[in-house]
């Protein structure tokens, strides 16, 4: 049997202790920035590995298989302290978008909602809770979702370390003849 790679692996629920046993979304993303393999990678924004760990979890197996793409995306895309404030703001205001979607008496009408309004949870914590916040899931929240992580990740340029590698590889493409 051929060892698992980026390529092969499957997108399951949960933590692991290792690439044969599947990965999350975020295990994935360590892989593709060759760290340790752990489902907190430090070269991803703590707010948007919050999100996404949970929204993992939280979803089915083709949905999941759906956010491979994302774990490549979110691969330096840690920022400075301003900028973690200012996705974990935005990760709020959607998840009280999400919730306010409910057409719920009980939750138009109840004092939690005004409590919970108060208590914003902390930045490590917010995916979570901004997770908890959708209603059922479906193909329309899974694409806000999706354009949700793509407007967080439009918040900072992606690390310039990243984008330094990139930008010579493509100078040296370009100088290439025999391209």
């Amino acid at each position: 049997m051929s060892p698992v790679s980026y390529q092969t692996i499957k997108l399951s629920k949960g933590k692991h202790t290792d690439p044969e046993d599947g990965a999350c979304v975020m295990e994935l993303a360590s892989m593709l920035a060759d760290e340790p393999f752990t489902d907190h990678p430090a070269s991803v924004c703590p707010v948007i590995g919050s999100f996404l760990r949970s929204y993992n979890d939280s979803i089915d197996s083709e949905r999941r298989q759906g956010l491979y793409e994302y774990a490549s995306k979110v691969v330096g895309s840690r920022a400075d302290a301003k900028t973690l404030q200012a996705r974990a703001a935005r990760l709020a205001e959607w998840a009280e978008e999400m919730q306010r979607s409910r057409r719920s008496w009980f939750l138009l009408r109840s004092p939690l909602r005004v409590i919970r309004r108060l208590h914003r949870p902390p930045v490590d914590a917010i995916g979570t809770h901004a997770v908890h916040s959708i209603p059922r899931h479906t193909d329309r929240t899974h694409a806000s979702v999706l354009a949700l992580i793509d407007e967080l990740l439009e918040m900072s340029p992606r690390d310039q370390r990243v984008s330094a590698r990139v930008l010579a590889a493509a100078k040296a493409r370009a100088l290439d003849p025999a391209v």
